[in-house]
């Protein structure tokens, strides 16, 4: 079922939803199955697999080292169509501009479709580590609204050298990343509220944002979201803090600010366990005050572990 349909279907109940990442290649998928398992009794009427950007390793081969480009955490769709088979589920693969041609684009799609699933989440994706900037694969995608488009175009039977009249279309819905506090790249947040526009504009359904630790960001978001013209439903992403150093690597690595108050409870933690249920408390009150807004789904970044997401979700669910 589409993302879109679990929202009217919920008829303004606030759905519950997260996100998982495929594990490191060599790791059994049953150490996935166990982070999601304490989590299904909060029905998640979704959950999102993360497709990892290639990265450079570099093999010793006797005494010279030689650079390879990798994968570290393949296995996107097939843990997709693992989990929707196992939990009967519905599960969104997260697709990229970054590292994929159009043509392994309109391939995985095709395969997607093959395996019932309904939704896809279309992102620029991140620069590679030894980048500065975010250089698209040779005859692959500049931006997320081309990706978008091209995703679009196979939903009504335009591949990318042929058009093909079947009965038998892809219907994709299509999901994309909003940033309250704007993106990392872009030179003011109404640019980057222009740039998720044009992202509507070429047929996304529905927003995701992503994580922020003041409310007030997402609601002066979604109202200027609004005023812009977009009207699809904007989903809360929520991460809760978990260790001392995302005071420093949050903001450094998303660009975003911190409320003063979850600073100073974090620095006058003495454990990392102590900063994990500051963590978790903050979630929970964030949480409570968007349900009671009427937010369609609030959506946690889970990064493969569950235990503080499932404390957070018995408090708000």
């Amino acid at each position: 079922m589409k993302v879109t349909d679990h929202i009217k279907k919920a008829q303004g109940k606030t759905l519950f939803s997260f996100e998982i990442i495929p594990p490191v290649k060599g790791r059994n998928i049953k150490e996935l199955y166990d982070n999601i398992d304490p989590l299904m009794e909060f029905s998640p009427p979704f959950i999102d697999v993360t497709t990892s950007r290639e990265e450079y390793v570099y093999i010793d081969r006797n005494g010279l080292l030689d650079k390879k480009l990798t994968r570290m955490r393949p296995g996107t769709v097939g843990i997709c169509a693992s989990i929707k088979h196992k939990y009967d589920v519905d599960t969104i693969p997260h697709v990229l501009c970054g590292g994929f041609t159009k043509e392994e684009t309109e391939y995985l799609l095709v395969d997607c479709h093959y395996l019932g699933i309904d939704n896809i989440m279309a992102l620029r994706g991140d620069a590679m580590k030894e980048e500065k900037y975010f250089e698209p694969s040779k005859g692959g995608h500049i931006y997320a609204a081309d990706l978008v488009r091209q995703i679009n175009h196979l939903n009504s039977g335009q591949y990318l050298h042929e058009v093909i009249e079947t009965d038998n279309c892809a219907d994709f819905c299509i999901g994309v990343a909003g940033y309250p506090e704007k993106h990392m790249e872009a030179p003011s947040l109404k640019t980057d509220l222009k740039w998720l526009k044009k992202k509507i504009d070429e047929g996304a359904h529905y927003v995701v944002t992503q994580m922020f630790f003041d409310n007030t960001k997402y609601f002066e978001f979604v109202e200027a979201a609004r005023a812009m013209g977009i009207t699809v439903p904007i989903i809360p992403g929520i991460k809760p803090i978990a260790v001392k150093r995302h005071l420093q690597l949050l903001p450094q690595v998303f660009r975003i600010d911190l409320p003063q108050d979850l600073i100073e409870a974090v620095d006058a933690s003495k454990s990392n366990k102590e900063v994990r249920q500051v963590g978790i408390e903050w979630a929970i009150t964030q949480s409570k005050e968007l349900r009671d807004a009427g937010v369609p789904v609030l959506h946690y970044y889970s990064m493969g572990k569950s235990d503080n997401i499932k404390t957070i979700a018995r408090a708000v669910f």
